[in-house]
């Protein structure tokens, strides 16, 4: 399974995925003009609110934030030592927010209406020879892959746990190279089992 969504009959499921990508562009724009710790906390505020709008539960919170967790640790360190604490914590926060927000489209809307709103978006290219058809495809498989590989690897990394290997990187590295080549492979099988790379009228 590629894809993240969870049906659902919520305003944000309803929404046409067009206008709720269109939405997405301008709400990551615009984080990064709030500033201060009041108003990324209002943000993260927000963006948690609307998961529960769409009838989604802390676990879906907590497994979009979770394969991006010890980056932004990371990145909340480096920016305290540079900027202080404050400043540290808001960048967190507008972090945070905008992976919820990224994370909320892709568990309310299907690969199918991705694929065709990003086609649509992409329709002028066509006439100047870009294939968009293809260009969807693969935003939509991005988009898709990546919280799929971070569940991959969190079975990996329990698997090695258990037999005692969760120090070990390699032990991590090699499972999970391996488990995503043979997804890429599979998903290429499918795509040609469809005549997908064929030209198409």
């Amino acid at each position: 399974m590629i894809s993240a969504y969870r049906p659902g009959t919520s305003p944000i499921h309803r929404l046409a995925a067009g206008p709720k990508m269109a939405v997405l562009a301008i709400a990551g724009t615009g984080l990064f003009f709030v500033t201060g710790l009041a108003g990324t906390a209002a943000a993260l505020a927000v963006a948690i609110a609307l998961y529960f709008l769409a009838g989604l539960t802390l676990r879906d919170i907590w497994q979009v934030l979770r394969p991006l967790l010890i980056v932004m640790v990371l990145l909340v360190l480096a920016h305290a030592w540079l900027n202080g604490w404050e400043a540290a914590f808001a960048m967190g926060m507008r972090l945070a927010a905008l992976v919820l927000l990224a994370g909320l489209v892709t568990l309310t809307t299907p690969s199918s209406a991705i694929m065709a709103a990003i086609e649509t978006g992409l329709q002028p290219l066509a006439k100047l020879g870009v294939d968009v058809e293809k260009i969807s495809l693969a935003l939509s498989l991005a988009l898709r892959f990546i919280p799929l590989i971070a569940s991959v690897g969190a079975e990996v990394r329990e698997a090695q746990r258990a037999r005692g290997l969760d120090g070990s990187l390699v032990a991590l590295a090699v499972p999970l190279l391996v488990r995503t080549l043979k997804m890429g492979e599979d998903i290429a099988d499918a795509i040609d089992a469809r005549g997908f790379r064929s030209t198409r009228k």
